[in-house]
């Protein structure tokens, strides 16, 4: 089941079924989504891999697969888009609207809250084993995500510039956790930016299976008074 919801500001994009749309906040997505984006968006569009460079012994690593590497034809059609570049060094924008999610305590509490209750939300940020069928059997360190999912987590201050002193030291037990957990609101936030932009850039709706992200954009639209359709995939049973 699709939902969509709306910024507070008019969406300029009309009819949302008749539309194209930007899967986020991830590159790739299960396949049952992806039946659902195929029924609803003529075209569905597709990032590359978030390799964020926060400091130059700071950052993710980039993987090169693709959905097209399965879906020749639906590239080949123009129905999956991909490509979209969203690697490197953060921009001052997007650094300063980094920023204030960071100082948003509505936004913080809501990731806190993922971090917290959610295995797909958690999947993107700490590393999860895999069975010999390629699905998720829980957290590589779970004694690590304990720590990050401790209350004091939420309401502890950080921007950009605070956890990129820290990437340039060699930190320990808490003041590492601290990083780790700094780590996550960045790429969490970063990856909800570069929504907004390619949205913007290219008259997209954005539109995700994942309902702390969907939670988290609202959250920045609103703030912000940012005009952007937002929709929401329900995953049932998968």
């Amino acid at each position: 089941m699709l939902v969509c919801h709306l910024a507070s500001h008019k969406t300029p994009f009309g009819r949302l079924e008749s539309l194209n749309a930007l899967f986020y906040p991830f590159h790739l997505c299960h396949e049952r989504t992806l039946h659902q984006l195929l029924q609803t968006y003529q075209q569905i569009h597709f990032r590359d891999y978030m390799a964020l460079q926060l400091s130059p012994l700071a950052g993710t690593i980039a993987y090169s697969d693709r959905m097209g590497d399965t879906h020749s034809h639906l590239v080949e059609t123009g129905r999956i888009v991909q490509g979209h570049s969203v690697n490197g060094a953060l921009s001052s924008e997007t650094e300063l609207a980094v920023n204030l999610d960071l100082r948003d305590p509505t936004w913080r509490s809501a990731f806190h809250e993922g971090l917290k209750k959610n295995p797909q939300f958690q999947r993107g940020l700490v590393p999860f084993c895999q069975d010999a069928h390629g699905n998720s059997t829980g957290p590589t360190d779970p004694a690590a995500l304990c720590r990050l999912q401790e209350a004091e987590r939420e309401s502890a201050v950080y921007d950009v510039d605070i956890v990129r002193i820290l990437s340039r030291k060699f930190v320990l037990d808490d003041e590492k956790v601290f990083y780790e957990y700094g780590m996550a609101l960045i790429k969490t936030s970063a990856s909800l930016q570069y929504t907004i932009q390619l949205c913007h850039e290219f008259q997209l709706i954005a539109v995700t299976d994942s309902f702390y992200h969907h939670q988290l954009l609202e959250r920045t639209c609103r703030r912000e008074r940012i005009a952007l359709a937002n929709a929401y995939i329900t995953r049932q049973g998968y």
